[in-house]
């Protein structure tokens, strides 16, 4: 099974490529990058959960990774068709904080220093800035072991950046990654991937608690199985009065192939058929029961619903509320 890509190679050349890439701003949908920045956190709630998007910044990839079973000439024209880049993609990355309870909940870690995306890792900066205290976090589920999720969880010195919390991975992710000679097993730009995951998950004063589908974190937060993107993928569910909402992680990582093509699947996700399988799983279950999703690498702060198009689906944006 092939463990992730793209490579470290592919991320290098992609760093070292990406001005040559640039669209004029009438044929993308990306607007003009603004003096001194914008909010990184959002605020809003499902019941009596108070919840808050928080951004780890952003990263681009080449869009030769998405849709890897399609026709490529197709790929490009509907990235064109939806005003996007056919060559180089924009991530957001967008974190889940709940406060339910007594419970403050944060959903993956982010980049932090060691990813090689200078864009993002903006995770504790924006937490600062949205007034959450990191010490006060009482729960950290982390959705799967790839780098822009799990490389944040320590600091310069390797110890747990959120000291106190209790720390919620799927048993059969953390059983992948921890396998006995993998590193060895994979091809030599991934190495790195497994490093990094293993350095993540043995940080010192992280102890795990490992999970199956349905744990409940607390009242009001189930852990689903939602794998494909990785063997142990989990999203995490909010439940509270009338109102849900899923965080995805990456069981969906692109607001417009994913639900146009639910078909689709990327040269990133370890199993494509199961990624699909999920993929599809999930939009009936939205769309069906009118659950509101979020999206880890959709278009900030990547919260929205779900609408059956006939045999495809379409991302309705959630109305923001001042």
């Amino acid at each position: 099974m092939t463990l992730l890509k793209p490579t470290r190679r592919d991320l290098l050349k992609m760093a070292a490529a990406a001005p040559a890439f640039a669209m004029p701003a009438a044929v993308r949908a990306e607007l003009g990058a603004p003096e001194g920045g914008n909010p990184g956190h959002f605020r809003f709630s499902v019941g009596d959960a108070r919840v808050t998007v928080v951004s780890d910044g952003y990263f681009r990839l080449p869009t030769d990774g998405l849709g890897v079973n399609a026709d490529p000439e197709d790929v490009q024209a509907f990235l064109k068709r939806h005003f996007l880049s056919p060559e180089m993609g924009y991530s957001h990355t967008n974190h889940l904080y709940v406060e339910i309870g007594d419970a403050k909940v944060l959903v993956d870690v982010g980049s932090g220093n060691r990813f090689m995306m200078e864009t993002a890792g903006e995770l504790m900066s924006n937490l600062d800035a949205a007034g959450i205290d990191p010490y006060s976090i009482t729960h950290v589920v982390i959705t799967h072991a790839h780098p822009d999720h799990v490389w944040g969880i320590r600091d310069d010195f390797d110890e747990a950046l959120i000291p106190d919390a209790e720390y919620l991975m799927g048993e059969a992710e953390h059983t992948y990654w921890m396998q006995d000679g993998l590193v060895d097993r994979v091809e030599q730009d991934m190495q790195q991937f497994v490093v990094g995951a293993v350095n993540s998950i043995e940080t010192d004063g992280v102890d795990w608690t490992l999970v199956q589908d349905g744990h409940e974190v607390v009242p009001g937060l189930t852990m689903i199985d939602t794998p494909g993107h990785t063997p142990g993928h989990m999203s995490l569910r909010v439940d509270s009065g009338d109102q849900s909402l899923i965080a995805l992680g990456d069981a969906m990582t692109h607001a417009y192939t994913n639900f146009a093509h639910p078909g689709w699947y990327n040269n990133f996700d370890a199993d494509g058929a199961q990624t699909v399988a999920t993929r599809k799983r999930l939009l009936d279950m939205a769309a069906a029961d009118r659950i509101a999703i979020l999206g880890y690498h959709f278009p900030f702060p990547g919260v929205g619903h779900v609408q059956r198009d006939g045999d495809s689906y379409r991302f309705v944006p959630a109305l923001w509320q001042f």
